[in-house]
């Protein structure tokens, strides 16, 4: 059955909670909801009575029967009393019942609300690398498919009360009614609690193998719609319902196997409670006919048997079937309890600052393997514009990760301001940080909601104030409906200028200290790079702005041009500088940069390219 399980390994963040430490952290979700919880062990414990009150009621009624004299004459007035009884009994029982399940679904509900809170806030406090190692899609099967069978650990808990109160008035009954029967029955007790027991261990692990490979499937189904348009372009679509329909049917088959494992449970405990069953029946049986027990006791002790067996079955099997709660809160609580890697060691307040950022001896990596600077320095002046250049790889979109503070680095310093970054309130300090990434993310709304989304309370006079200084505002004639244009998941419904352009004047509404531009104009037309470029003088006048560059115009636009090699800077200067020492810069800007001029000829290049040396 190995095959079954291939790819279902452990995230490197999980862990293994012995089921003590588990119910420790979900009985302190049920903490607040004592007084809720207490209104429900009482309705369980009524209804439970009423539960067992109603054979007794009845074997009292045929004791009466089998005695009456005149079956004729005193019928109506023995029984009158007992039909009474019985609709009594069964009334209660369903109104208790009714108020049981009113106030489980509702504590069941608010602790899983409480749940699925902190687990979307855990997915919160995650680092960025967090999100690079691990899939997006298995993250939110747990938010969302474990915290909903988290749900299952409260109702069968709620459950076990109520049954094991059904077990303790049944058992007192039994006792009162025969002891040497009662103490058959208990004798066979322990046997049904011993193989369910034994069904355990293997429950947990067929269970957390099943919520592992949904996590599979959630994960396949949105990559699969993320990339869909790539798909389609490279007619791939059948390669992606192959890959889907065998992680699906991976789902079917550890599903399966876990149906058998629960289904088993019952019918093996069933035929042990039968057999004790007939048992009873059989000395029971024999007790009658000897006279040691009436019909009417005989009659209320094996319907007190069936009262009984079914409890105890489900609390013999509890454990198994917790399994899957217990499970599904496992993976749950991995994920609040993920360690951080971005570690602050205080949380000072940050007023705006100037935007001086210092890196001294830095020593970053991604992983153990991949060593991205060693022993970096470098000091951007408070509203200084830096352009970072250098091929795949040099370090320029991590130094700007860094600055962000979206990765810890593992030696060395990075000061804002000359103070340590780690000391921030990160929330504080990432206030005035403006970043603009080469491929921006809107979200669903409409481009006044995007534009406003670093500044919520905003008005619409500023929303539409900073619009049109990006471009001259000439770019949202374009747009259908202006700023209240409906824009879709990721920004669909508007092109990718107009994107960056929705992105560059969310970032001049924040007014942040520090920019962080992962150049802004590498997947635009011509036109509208010219719109960003007249908006870029107003974003970064009077802030310190680092910019990974691709383009020729902004690149010429930065006080500063740093040209990084394997995460080393290899030069430093102003553009004519650099072209005037023919380094490393000037073989990066005629290979690359140079079509980019507004003086460059092809026709020209060629020309000379043709003449003989």
């Amino acid at each position: 059955m190995g095959f079954i399980m291939d790819g279902l390994d452990a995230e490197a963040y999980d862990r293994e909670y012995s089921d003590r430490i588990l119910l420790q952290r979900i009985l302190g979700y049920f903490g607040p909801h004592l007084p809720k919880m207490a209104l429900v062990a009482s309705m369980i414990t009524l209804n439970a009575a009423m539960d067992a009150a109603l054979p007794f009621l009845i074997a009292r009624g045929l004791d009466q029967l089998q005695g009456a004299a005149d079956l004729r004459e005193s019928i109506w007035q023995r029984t009158a009393w007992l039909v009474v009884a019985v609709f009594l009994s069964g009334a209660l029982s369903w109104t208790f019942n009714f108020f049981r399940q009113r106030y489980t679904a509702r504590t069941v509900g608010d602790v899983v609300l409480k749940l699925r809170q902190d687990a979307f806030d855990a997915v919160l406090a995650r680092d960025m690398s967090f999100y690079d190692e691990f899939s997006t899609g298995r993250i939110v099967s747990r938010v969302t498919s474990d915290t909903q069978d988290f749900s299952n650990v409260v109702t069968l808990t709620l459950n076990l009360i109520s049954q094991v109160l059904i077990v303790v008035i049944v058992v007192s009954i039994l006792l009162f009614i025969n002891v040497r029967l009662a103490l058959i029955t208990l004798t066979i007790a322990p046997v049904v609690v011993f193989i369910a027991l034994a069904f355990r261990r293997i429950a947990r692990r067929t269970t957390t193998q099943a919520r592992r490979v949904l996590a599979e499937v959630n994960a396949t189904v949105q990559e699969s719609i993320t990339g869909i348009s790539v798909a389609k372009g490279f007619r791939q679509e059948q390669r992606i319902y192959d890959e889907f329909r065998d992680v699906n049917a991976q789902a079917y088959r550890l599903s399966l196997r876990q149906g058998y494992v629960f289904s088993g449970i019952f019918p093996v405990l069933g035929t042990v409670a039968g057999i004790g069953t007939a048992i009873v029946v059989y000395f029971g049986g024999m007790s009658v006919i000897h006279g040691v027990v009436s019909a009417g006791d005989l009659y209320l002790f094996v319907v007190s048997i069936d009262l009984f067996w079914f409890p105890l079955i489900s609390i013999a099997s509890f454990w198994s079937q917790f399994q899957l709660g217990l499970a599904a809160s496992e993976r749950v609580f991995a994920l609040i309890d993920a360690e951080p890697r971005v570690t602050q060691t205080g949380n000072q307040s940050v007023d705006k600052p100037t935007g001086r950022v210092e890196f001294r001896q830095v020593d970053f990596r991604y992983t153990d393997k991949e060593q991205v600077l060693e022993d970096f320095d470098l000091t951007i002046s408070g509203g200084e514009t830096v352009a970072l250049v250098g091929h795949t790889g040099a370090g320029k979109s991590s130094l700007g990760k860094l600055v962000a503070r979206f990765y810890e680095f593992q030696g060395g310093q990075l000061l804002i301001d000359g103070q340590d970054i780690r000391t921030f309130d990160l929330e504080a300090y990432r206030r005035y940080l403006g970043i603009v990434p080469q491929t921006p993310f809107l979200f669903a709304g409409t481009v006044a909601d995007n534009i406003r989304y670093g500044k919520p309370t905003a008005t619409d006079e500023e929303v539409i104030a900073v619009a049109r200084q990006v471009g001259g505002g000439d770019w949202l004639d374009a747009l259908p409906q202006g700023l209240e244009t409906p824009i879709s998941e990721e920004g669909r419904g508007i092109s990718m200028g107009q994107r960056q352009l929705v992105a560059l004047a969310r970032v001049l509404l924040q007014d942040p200290a520090i920019v962080i531009l992962d150049e802004a104009t590498a997947s635009v037309d011509p036109l509208t790079e010219a719109q960003i470029q007249e908006g870029l003088d107003v974003v970064l006048a009077s802030r310190t702005a680092i910019v990974i560059a691709h383009r020729l115009s902004t690149i010429k636009a930065a006080d500063r041009i740093i040209v990084l090699r394997k995460g080393a800077i290899i030069e430093a200067g102003n553009h004519d500088a650099l072209m005037a020492q023919g380094g490393h810069y000037a073989e990066l800007y005629n290979t690359y940069f140079r079509h980019q001029s507004l003086d460059y000829d092809p026709a020209r290049e060629l020309q000379s390219a043709a003449v003989p040396a």
